[in-house]
C-alpha cells in the first residue's frame, strides 16, 4: 500500500499514525528529498529507504504514538559507516533530514435531530476535520437537496436517516463520539439520552433545551436505574453560557465553539486522541440497547 492510500486507510478506521517524509538529501541516500512512508503502532507502509535511518524513524514514530505526541518532530541522520547506529551501518554517505508529522484520529460528533438547530450546526461542523453523523426519524430532514448545502466539506458527513429508534443508531458511532440530541420530539429525547449513557464508550451527551425539561427528564433517568455519575455526563444547556440567543444559528455557533473547545481538551491529554471524553465514559451496568425510559413518558 503506497503512503497516500495509507494515510485514507488510517483516516477511514479512526487509528493514529505517523507521516514520515525525507524534507532534505545531502548526497548519496536511498530515497530521493519527498519520499514518504506512513507508521502506526503496528504496521508501516511505503519506504523512506530501509536500514538504520527507516528503522529509527519508526521508533521514533511509535514513541510519538506511544506519548500522544500532537505536534511534528524532525531529526537528522548521517549515512556514513562513521555515525552512531542502533539498527546496523547504512553507509550510502549522505546526510537526510526527517519530518514526523502526527496524523491524528478526529472527532467525532453525532447529531439527533436535523431541525433548524440541527442544520445551522451542521453547516458549522461541516467545515472542520471531523467524523459528522446526522441523524433524524423523518425522511424529509435528511433529503439529497438538503445535503446539498454541505458540499465539499472538510468533515466526513454521514447521514443516518432512519424511520423508527435513532437510539440505535448510538452502537454504531465511533468511540469518543459526542453526542448531541435536539429531536422534536421530548420523548425521542428523553429515549436518546437513556440510550446514550447506558452506551460504552462515548463522549459527552449534549441535549437542548430548559433547565425545566433537565430536571423532569433527570428524575426519570434516576428512576430507571442510572447513577448520578452516569446523568454528570449529560451537557445541558448546550453552547457556551456566555452567548445568549434564541436563534438558531446563534446557538450552533455557541454549540461549535464549545465542541472545538472539548476537541482541544482532548487532543492536550497525553496518548488521548482529538475529541476523546477528557471525563472516563459512565459507569452504567444496564446492558447498551435496554433503554428503559418510555417514549411516551417525557413531557414538555
Amino acid at each position: 500500500m503506497r503512503w497516500l492510500t495509507a494515510v485514507e486507510h488510517l483516516r477511514d478506521r479512526r487509528i493514529a499514525g505517523v507521516l514520515v517524509t525525507l524534507t532534505a538529501v545531502r548526497g548519496h541516500a536511498p530515497r530521493d528529498a519527498g519520499a514518504k512512508m506512513v507508521v502506526s503502532a503496528r504496521d508501516t507502509w511505503d519506504t523512506v529507504g530501509g536500514g538504520n535511518l527507516e528503522a529509527v524513524a519508526v521508533e521514533r514514530a511509535r514513541a510519538m504514538l506511544a506519548e500522544g505526541v500532537g505536534v511534528p518532530q524532525s531529526f537528522t541522520s548521517s549515512l556514513t559507516d562513521r555515525a552512531p547506529s542502533t539498527h546496523g551501518v547504512q553507509c550510502c554517505g549522505g546526510e537526510v533530514s526527517v519530518l514526523l508529522e502526527p496524523l491524528a484520529v478526529v472527532p467525532a460528533v453525532a447529531v439527533f435531530g436535523m431541525g433548524h438547530v440541527g442544520w445551522e450546526l451542521a453547516r458549522v461542523l461541516a467545515r472542520h476535520d471531523l467524523d459528522l453523523h446526522l441523524v433524524d426519524t423523518r425522511p424529509e430532514q435528511l433529503t439529497e437537496e438538503l445535503l446539498a448545502v454541505l458540499a465539499e466539506p472538510a468533515a466526513r458527513v454521514r447521514p443516518h436517516p432512519v424511520p423508527a429508534l435513532p437510539e440505535l443508531v448510538l452502537p454504531t458511532l465511533p468511540r469518543g463520539t459526542h453526542v448531541l440530541v435536539m429531536t422534536h420530539d421530548h420523548a425521542e429525547d428523553a429515549a436518546l439520552v437513556d440510550a446514550a449513557l447506558r452506551t460504552e464508550g462515548l463522549a459527552t451527551v449534549g441535549l437542548i433545551g430548559s433547565s425545566a425539561k433537565w430536571a423532569r427528564l433527570r428524575g426519570r433517568l434516576l428512576e430507571a436505574g442510572l447513577s448520578e455519575e452516569d446523568l454528570a455526563r449529560v451537557v445541558t444547556p448546550i453552547g457556551l453560557p456566555g452567548l445568549p440567543g434564541k436563534d438558531p444559528a446563534t446557538i450552533a455557533v455557541s454549540v461549535a465553539a464549545d465542541l472545538l473547545v472539548r476537541f482541544a481538551a482532548g487532543a492536550r491529554t497525553v496518548g488521548a486522541a482529538p475529541g476523546s471524553a477528557a471525563v472516563a465514559p459512565g459507569s452504567a451496568t444496564v446492558p447498551p440497547g435496554s433503554a428503559t425510559v418510555a417514549r411516551g413518558s417525557a413531557t414538555t
